[in-house]
């Protein structure tokens, strides 16, 4: 691997001479600019302000803006005689547990190489020092025209440097966490806990950019004539409201089918957390008793039926003496006919004979006793007193 920098890590009086590499590197596929019309390369000039001529790379220097729009001039030697002691060193200032770096401080990567067979000693010692100390180096030292900061730490067998933000470039969270206070409950949490346990820990080495393989088998595809765009699924969103309980159980089956291995269940069970993770907010109601079954208007009356039948019981007064009778309706709908008077009723079938069609109960006249309980009594007359 080539080297970025050269110099020497400063550890008391103790110098050992390094080469700076760079550990990591980008895989993200990079595209260049166009003309949409023609298909036509888009290039950046560098311009020169006063004259017009495009300026080559070996011609362009460094310069300070000041206030006012007049530029400073600033040399590389002007840069090299500053009285900077990390200008070719990495300088420990201390040595710190790790779990005081905060994450966010964390920059660029690179790896510490041994420069020359004399830097082989003492670039073990500091290894094994940090090894058994448990520890990391905080050093300060300067690439790339400014000063940084660094923590030290082994890989392997390797000291490799994290560059760190300097600490007042940490921004503050000023107006992000959520305002609305907001109670969770000990089984959301246990619940999560539990999610937390079931996902488990996963081997970093096996996770891999989807996306970037997705836009070289596209470009694999449009390189060959064989590429057909698919279209993007959009999920809809708007009017839900997550249950958070419900999602949360979801995903823990979710989670226990998928390390199973179940191709069946996982996917019976991802359709059912999918189900659960949100509940629209028209349906969130709390269950109740099924409703009476609305009144007769105009001397009818009808019962629907869904697969299993309902009964109702309707109770009537009766005119003479007070008593109450009750009719039994099931199946399909049945229609009752009142019109006139009539001076019978008519007998009515036993309710309890099963699968027979429930027949209509005939109303009394306005001077006749109503039916009973299973026998059809016929109304008496009247007898009008003589004067």
């Amino acid at each position: 691997m080539r080297s970025i920098w050269n110099g020497a890590i400063s550890f008391g009086l103790v110098s050992i001479p390094i080469k700076l590499v760079n550990a990591t590197e980008s895989h993200s596929i990079s595209f260049r600019q166009i003309h949409v019309s023609d298909g036509g390369r888009v290039r950046y000039r560098k311009v020169c302000e006063l004259d017009g001529e495009e300026v080559p790379a070996a011609e362009i220097g460094k310069g300070y803006e000041e206030a006012d729009g007049s530029i400073v001039p600033i040399t590389d030697e002007d840069l090299a005689r500053l009285p900077i002691p990390t200008a070719k060193t990495i300088e420990i200032v201390s040595f710190v547990p790790a779990e005081e770096i905060d994450p966010l401080q964390m920059d660029a990567a690179y790896y510490l190489a041994a420069n020359g067979a004399t830097a082989a000693k003492p670039y073990t010692l500091l290894r094994e020092a940090l090894k058994r100390s448990r520890k990391v180096a905080i050093a300060k030292y300067a690439l790339r025209g400014r000063e940084r900061l660094g923590m030290l730490r082994v890989v392997d067998d390797v000291i490799a440097m994290h560059g760190l933000l300097w600490p007042d470039e940490i921004r503050q969270p000023e107006g992000v966490a959520p305002e609305a206070s907001v109670t969770v409950r000990e089984a959301e949490l246990d619940l999560a806990d539990a999610l937390m346990a079931t996902l488990g820990e996963v081997e970093i080495a096996s996770l891999h950019d989807d996306y970037r393989e997705a836009v070289e088998a596209m470009l694999a595809a449009k390189t060959g004539e064989g590429f057909e765009p698919a279209e993007a699924m959009v999920e809809p969103a708007g009017g839900q409201v997550i249950d958070l309980m419900a999602a949360l159980e979801s995903s823990v089956r979710a989670a226990k089918a998928s390390r199973a291995g179940g191709s069946g269940e996982s996917a019976e069970s991802a359709e059912s957390a999918a189900e659960a993770e949100v509940t629209p907010i028209r349906g969130r109601r709390t269950p109740a008793a099924s409703a009476p079954a609305p009144k007769a208007v105009g001397g009818k009356k009808s019962t629907a039926s869904t697969g299993t039948a309902k009964k109702t019981a309707a109770a009537k007064k009766t005119a003479a003496g007070g008593k109450k009778s009750t009719a039994t309706a099931k199946g399909a709908a049945g229609t009752k006919s009142g019109a006139g008077a009539r001076a019978g009723a008519r007998s009515t079938k036993s309710a309890s004979a099963a699968g027979a069609k429930s027949a209509g109960t005939g109303r009394a006249s306005a001077g006749g006793a109503t039916a009973g309980a299973g026998t059809a009594k016929k109304a008496a007359p009247r007898k009008r007193s003589s004067a």
